[in-house]
């Protein structure tokens, strides 16, 4: 006998003692009167074994039939092998028609090897935060690098852009590593398409946060950073995973259900993947998504004026020479001026460098026309931890053809030496 059946037997033994009437009997055991007349026959014929469920151990009247439970474990061997109950039961609706539920997929999994039961794990406490209350308020941004093709396409990272006030997607996006540029790209994309939001919370990555012990040195602000900054957006850092649990559950759920999606769909590379991903977006949001506390939206248009492309660019902080050149990079740029040379002499500018590698230079909001002075040889780059991958799978330039000089004449000064004592020549041997 179980707990509850044990618990009827105490209470009506003493309703049979007249302890109890038969309504409070009844109430206390959470039934209506005539079950409790039912159970006192019972008890009164077979004793404590009379209160036993009848129906246990016989098999349940809405079991799955044998032929069905063939079907569902045949279509899941076939192409649900390795997902998990939860997203092989909505496949199994949406795209065949079978409906079951997810327990019941789960027994049948486990029964036949399919699925392993998780052995639970002794969670450590964390201090639960509370979402914030309006859309655009916060939104959580990380890069998830993973193998997110299988093998079938190199390496790359997906950006995730999450509100946290609604938890929905605001932005994906597939690049080669996280760096400084791809993340002025999702910003620029998220801001033309949503507006500024309030405060972006993120990881201590080199992108948004200096972490050299020489950082004292310099301002100690990114390029990020200062974009941000630029455009009245605050930037926390976080000081552990958890902190921003968040995009980081989400970062699971996309390495379970995007891959397999983008499996399903016969999907290989970063480009088809990239184009499959606002329809994804759109199905997540609405399976897992909620409403903010409060409907007003925190987002902020960009201001009149503002250039954009401008901002999210890498900027650094040069100064004239007295012959008016400055350089950067590998490159030495001279600067064309009508004025006297003497009014730039040693001035501080602005050199930007954009996406595609094109560099403007100014000086107090004025754009000065410049032209490349000299380029530096071929030499060895300094190359961040991110940067790797891209520079080694960058494109190497195509050799340029030997220029070869033209055949001399048998009487051409070249083929003939010359006497050093006399400076003249003479025929060659």
């Amino acid at each position: 006998m179980n707990v509850r059946e044990l618990s009827r037997v105490q209470v009506i033994s003493r309703v049979e003692e007249k302890r109890l009437s038969q309504g409070e009997g009844a109430l206390e055991l959470g039934i209506t009167s005539r079950q409790m007349r039912r159970l006192q026959q019972r008890y009164r014929e077979c004793g404590a074994k009379g209160l036993v469920s009848r129906r246990r151990g016989r098999p349940s009247n809405n079991r799955l039939s044998e032929a069905f439970k063939a079907e569902v474990l045949s279509v899941v061997r076939e192409r649900y092998a390795d997902f998990g109950p939860t997203l092989a039961q909505e496949k199994l609706l949406e795209v065949h028609g079978l409906r079951i539920s997810k327990e019941s997929l789960r027994g049948m999994m486990i029964e036949c090897g399919l699925w392993k039961p998780r052995r639970g794990h002794p969670m450590a406490i964390h201090q639960m935060r509370q979402r914030r209350a309006r859309y655009g308020e916060l939104i959580q941004i990380d890069g998830s690098p993973h193998d997110w093709f299988e093998g079938r396409s190199g390496a790359c990272t997906l950006l995730v852009l999450i509100d946290d006030a609604t938890g929905q997607l605001m932005y994906l996006q597939f690049v080669e590593a996280e760096t400084t540029q791809a993340y002025f790209d999702a910003m620029e994309s998220y801001i033309r398409h949503y507006g500024k939001p309030l405060a972006l919370y993120s990881d201590r990555h080199g992108v948004f946060k200096v972490n050299s012990k020489e950082a004292h040195q310099s301002d100690g602000v990114t390029q990020f950073g200062r974009a941000m900054k630029e455009l009245d957006i605050e930037l926390i850092c976080a000081r552990t995973p958890q902190a921003k649990g968040r995009v980081e559950r989400a970062n699971g759920i996309l390495q379970d259900r995007l891959v397999k999606e983008m499996r399903l769909q016969g999907i290989n590379t970063m480009a088809e993947g990239n184009a499959m991903l606002a329809s994804f977006m759109e199905a997540y949001n609405q399976k897992f998504g909620r409403s903010a506390r409060h409907a007003e939206d925190a987002h902020r248009p960009l201001e009149r004026g503002v250039c954009l492309e401008t901002i999210l660019t890498k900027q650094q902080t040069r100064t004239l020479s007295k012959n008016l050149t400055v350089q950067y990079g590998k490159v030495i740029y001279q600067i064309k001026t009508r004025r006297p040379s003497y009014a730039l002499r040693h001035a501080a500018v602005l050199v930007c460098e954009n996406r595609n590698g094109e560099v403007l230079i100014s000086r107090e909001g004025k754009v000065l026309d410049y032209e490349i002075h000299h380029q530096h040889s071929a030499q060895g780059t300094v190359v961040s931890s991110k940067d790797i991958d891209i520079t080694i799978n960058r494109k190497a330039p195509e050799k340029k053809p030997v220029r070869r000089s033209p055949a001399l004449k048998a009487d051409h000064p070249w083929r003939r030496s010359i006497n050093f004592a006399t400076r003249r020549y003479s025929a060659s041997p």
